[in-house]
């Protein structure tokens, strides 16, 4: 049956992904994006071309604090996935404001225009963050009764955002879901992102810079992955999801030392090329997802090795140069550090 996807922060890269992924699975599909096209966000992340007119395909460029706007679109959809946000922990250090803006005012305008659309829209999935549980106790694998514990502004943003659709379910029985992915990587990820960042360096010829000594670790997660759960939740009975909060990960986790060190070693370039600079505040010591939850409820599960994913995006990266050349200016940006000192991050 045709269904009509509403999809916000559609030009992202967790975002862009899933919108290409629904538009080669279901080709009775009507997608209707909307996205402020920040600087994360590009319209060549699409799988058509938004000058053309595409029966399946609807662009719509503004903000998702816009209420009236959102609710002339939410009316229109079968299903609403809402990722927009600003993502990135550094950035949330260095300018904050726009993070609380969007992520958390836009979150209400798409839970508020949900709300007035229920008895229409079927499933409205809001993508949280893993970082809204900030280190896990003795680093063990965080299951979604974890305590949130925001550890970078981004992530306060996330947390008011998640608890704020928790809280729409509760009150008003919207047909909400809410997922927590771990770290994502894959093709067409921005360049501030740790592996993207790396790849990059290592093809420009730069350092491969590691915050600290690099002993962070991360649970990482291919954005292909991601997708297959988006859907598997989608196509889930509402009794199954709704309500419910719904880990994203792998089980395993790597830390960004280690990540490095992949990357050198896939890209043949020689390790004394990672050099290690200052610790970033607001740093996440330890992420593993339990995801027995969603293996339990669903039968979901990771089918993409990290090894793999990663070569698979190494090559994404030599082979699109004229996607990501543009955004190298954007790799860092200035913070102040606890003691006061200024530095590029």
């Amino acid at each position: 049956m045709s269904k009509t996807y509403l999809i916000t922060g559609g030009a992202g890269f967790i975002g862009s992904n899933f919108v290409n992924y629904i538009y080669n699975k279901y080709p009775d599909s009507k997608i209707i994006v909307l996205d402020l096209l920040t600087y994360a966000g590009s319209v060549e992340n699409f799988p058509v071309n938004v000058n053309n007119i595409n029966d399946r395909f609807e662009f719509w460029y503004g903000n998702v604090t816009n209420s009236a706007l959102v609710d002339s679109l939410v009316c229109k959809a079968d299903y609403v996935i809402h990722f927009a946000a600003e993502t990135h922990v550094t950035r949330s250090i260095f300018d904050n404001r726009d993070f609380f803006e969007t992520d958390v005012i836009g979150t209400q305008t798409v839970s508020n225009a949900v709300l007035q659309n229920k008895n229409t829209v079927e499933k409205f999935i809001h993508i949280s963050t893993s970082e809204v549980y900030g280190t896990a106790s003795g680093c063990e694998l965080m299951d979604e009764h974890h305590p949130l514990n925001p550890m970078s502004p981004y992530a306060a943003a996330k947390v008011g955002a998640d608890r704020l659709v928790y809280s729409y379910v509760e009150t008003y029985d919207i047909p909400a879901t809410i997922i927590r992915p771990f770290n994502n990587y894959g093709a067409s990820q921005h360049l501030e992102k740790a592996i993207p960042r790396f790849i990059t360096s290592a093809l420009l010829d730069e350092d491969l810079t590691v915050h600290g000594q690099g002993l962070a670790s991360r649970d990482w997660i291919n954005v292909h992955d991601t997708c297959l759960g988006i859907d598997k939740i989608l196509n889930s009975p509402l009794s199954k999801v709704q309500g419910e909060v719904f880990n994203l990960g792998t089980g395993r986790t790597i830390s960004i030392k280690d990540i490095a060190l992949e990357v050198a070693k896939a890209m043949n370039i020689d390790k004394s090329k990672i050099k290690y600079i200052d610790d970033r505040p607001g740093q996440v010591d330890c992420h593993i997802a339990n995801i027995q939850k969603i293996k339990d409820i669903l039968n979901w599960q990771p089918c993409i090795k990290f090894e793999d994913g990663l070569k698979n995006t190494i090559e994404w990266y030599k082979n699109n140069h004229h996607k990501w050349e543009k955004q190298i200016w954007m790799r860092q940006v200035p913070i102040v550090l606890k003691d006061g000192k200024k530095v590029i991050h």
